[in-house]
């Protein structure tokens, strides 16, 4: 975070000298990603995931699982902000949406808007998003809900998080050691595969 200075180039190196390393206070201070970047890495960009979380310098990494076996069959990383997942979400699906039968996508409340499931069902696939109704309308009606496999896939859907825990903590994508969205975009490939790797063998000794 230190790395983060104005785009202006009016930004005071700290008080007290220090170094590199110097102890900076950004309590009070006001930092945007329009009027901010980082001097070691200007792909990144300042994010938190909810009210009252931290407010960290990222990407954002995003996979997609197939519900059998819980193995991931895509993967990508992007910039992070507010539409980024949904914008993804559309992405890794639509080459696997041109099929005769209808597939299904499950998701959690955050992709309950209307643009986005309004996106899956132009492409023939079901949104079996989570309904987010706190104090609003969700775009998920009775027409998917009605249905026992809209349950069964808001239940596997969780399975996911699994994925991402193995990929943060196991392959140490937490905190990358990379830079660029380019180099921490192949690293997080390469830690996805990984975890099909490693599920394999598990999954291979279970089948009859």
């Amino acid at each position: 975070m230190k790395s983060v200075k104005p785009k202006d180039g009016s930004g005071a190196p700290p008080a007290g000298g220090g170094g590199r390393n110097a102890e900076a206070d950004f309590h009070g201070e006001k930092r945007t990603n329009e009027t901010h970047a980082s001097t070691t890495d200007p792909d990144a960009r300042l994010y938190r995931k909810g009210n009252g979380k931290e407010t960290k310098l990222c990407f954002m990494g995003h996979g997609l699982m197939e519900n059998r076996h819980g193995l991931l069959v895509d993967a990508c990383l992007t910039e992070a902000g507010g539409h980024a997942e949904r914008v993804a979400a559309l992405h890794m699906i639509e080459s696997r949406a041109d099929r005769p039968h209808t597939i299904t996508l499950g998701a959690d409340k955050a992709y309950d808007t209307q643009d986005f499931v309004n996106e899956l069902r132009s492409m023939r696939v079901t949104p079996h998003v989570a309904q987010n109704i706190n104090g609003r309308r969700s775009a998920i009606d009775l027409r998917t809900t009605r249905h026992a496999g809209y349950r069964a896939s808001l239940r596997i859907r969780k399975q996911i998080e699994e994925a991402f825990g193995w990929i943060k903590t196991i392959a140490g994508q937490d905190k990358t050691k990379f830079r660029g969205r380019d180099r921490v975009g192949w690293a997080f490939t390469f830690a996805a595969a990984a975890y099909d790797l490693v599920r394999l063998p598990k999954l291979m000794a279970a089948s009859p």
